[in-house]
């Protein structure tokens, strides 16, 4: 039975970033220092191959895209996109610490809505529906490895619902450049609605690919 490998990814730094501000829906490029380190990674580290890259549609996604894989067709899945933050966006945690709508929605992150924006389940459901698209395009043209570069929050989300093992969201942190592996086949699918996570990515100088946890009983 083939395997397929989704490699997920998140985008590099924008200054935003650099600042600690929510940044969801708000469409900032990556900026000097989020470049160079994404171009020292590629350097340093290796991406896994590929056959087509997914992204987001903000635009520090889609440069992500540009320099690690810039020679793969690339295609834009809007529900890729970073959770919107809604009356948090720009805004710095020092600065919403008092806020009791901050305090309920990080009390809850997974469920509680962000004021004027989105909910943690919306963020869960769009993203599902993403890897679905793209996983029934890969069987479809056969393609068994593909690139998804997208945002920290998705990334979170995504796994938590859907990985295996399973493990609390905030355990599946995605520094920015790097990501994980996740394997699938057509049997888990369609039976579990679910994928194993199996490495962390980029592989450091000299790393032998090996699975994340090795007892997916634990």
């Amino acid at each position: 039975m083939l395997t397929y490998k989704i490699h997920i990814l998140r985008h590099g730094f924008t200054q935003a970033n650099l600042e600690g501000r929510y940044i969801g829906s708000t469409d900032l490029p990556l900026c000097e220092e989020g470049r160079a380190q994404l171009l020292a990674l590629r350097e340093r580290c290796e991406y896994p191959r590929v056959d087509r890259v997914y992204t987001s549609p903000l635009a520090r996604a889609k440069e992500t895209a540009e320099l690690l894989y810039p020679d793969r067709y690339t295609e834009v899945v809007d529900n890729l996109r970073e959770l919107d933050f809604g009356e948090f966006e720009g805004r710095q945690i020092h600065d919403l610490e008092r806020d009791p709508a901050f305090r309920e929605w990080i009390a809850s992150p997974e469920s509680a809505r962000t004021p004027g924006g989105e909910s943690g389940e919306e963020l869960k459901q769009r993203a599902i529906q993403a890897i679905a698209y793209i996983f029934g395009q890969m069987m479809e043209m056969r393609i068994s490895s593909v690139a998804v570069i997208t945002h920290g929050g998705l990334i979170m989300n995504l796994l938590a619902a859907m990985g295996l093992p399973e493990r609390k969201m905030v355990q599946w942190t995605a520094l920015n450049g790097r990501g994980y592996t996740l394997l699938l086949t057509t049997q888990m699918w369609m039976r579990d609605q679910k994928f194993e996570v199996y490495s962390q990515i980029p592989y450091e100088p000299n790393e032998v690919e090996e699975p994340l946890f090795i007892d997916l009983e634990d």
